[in-house]
């Protein structure tokens, strides 16, 4: 295959994966109750908290997933 379409669809699947993990990590902190230690009336700089932490954690566990993606295609070279 194409080095250069390799690549391309390496950064496709590396997108979709921080795309969907992010949003996955904002679904999931939307079931907390952070509003709670924020001060009242704070409600852009809890959307914001949410925002980063999403980013956050949507980022590392994309990280993860990215490269077990990674160390399960190299092995077959251990058989070969």
């Amino acid at each position: 295959m194409d080095l250069f379409v390799e690549a391309g669809q390496q950064a496709i699947i590396n997108v979709l994966a921080y795309i969907i993990f992010i949003g996955m990590a904002l679904y999931a902190l939307q079931g907390l109750r952070i509003e709670q230690l924020f001060k009242k009336g704070k409600t852009f700089q809890i959307q914001l908290f949410y925002i980063f932490m999403s980013i956050a954690i949507g980022s590392a566990v994309a990280d993860f997933f990215l490269n077990f993606l990674d160390w399960s295609k190299t092995i077959p070279y251990i058989f070969g």
